[in-house]
């Protein structure tokens, strides 16, 4: 985790927020995809992994969800999110780790969000820690809703590898516990004006 942490505090300690390539003013999609999930119940319980500085989390805030949880690796992207949000940041809990170490609550959320940080996972024990430990953190009936980069996305990103997807190769990664609702491709412009094809899919955990 040393490695990646330090990995991750040094790309949000040299870049502004708005200009790392992932940046989005705001998630729209994810938004989205998040309403539907909770059908409006502002009483849900969001997971928001890899969340970071992030301005979902604001969105979030101002369109009155209470239970709130950001997780990161890297403490300085947490930081940056805090100090953007001031004392909102109180109503949200943060969680600073390595997801496949995260002590997660087992049955804990109704939501699972993810927006690229699944396709860092570049080794099968990688993504089969992660499946469980989505699989555990959900209650019964919960929404996974993960992002990562398409089939024509890119193959690197910040200087690691990364594995690119369509909605079968991903749902095959998950396992047959999960259902995919829905599945959407979004190209994305980075700050400096590139293209990234994102994959988009809505999944829900049915045993």
């Amino acid at each position: 985790m040393i490695a990646m942490q330090q990995h991750w505090d040094k790309v949000y300690g040299t870049k502004a927020p708005n200009q790392v390539s992932w940046f989005r003013p705001h998630l729209e999609l994810s938004l989205t995809l998040l309403e539907k999930a909770t059908r409006r119940d502002r009483s849900a319980s969001i997971i928001d992994i890899g969340g970071g500085a992030s301005t979902l989390v604001d969105d979030l805030i101002q369109r009155g969800y209470q239970k709130i949880t950001v997780l990161d690796i890297s403490r300085t992207a947490l930081e940056v999110a805090q100090n953007r949000l001031g004392d909102s940041a109180r109503s949200v809990q943060w969680l600073h780790a390595d997801v496949a170490q995260a002590d997660v609550p087992a049955h804990s959320f109704d939501v699972w969000h993810d927006r690229a940080v699944f396709h860092f996972l570049t080794t099968p024990q990688e993504r089969l820690t992660y499946v469980q430990k989505v699989t555990s953190a959900l209650r019964r009936g919960g929404h996974l809703i993960v992002s990562t980069f398409g089939p024509d996305g890119p193959t690197k990103c910040s200087g690691l590898d990364a594995v690119r997807y369509d909605a079968e190769s991903l749902h095959g990664e998950l396992g047959e516990s999960f259902r995919l609702l829905k599945s959407s491709l979004e190209l994305h412009q980075t700050p400096s004006g590139a293209a990234q094809q994102f994959l988009y899919c809505h999944f829900t955990l049915e045993q």
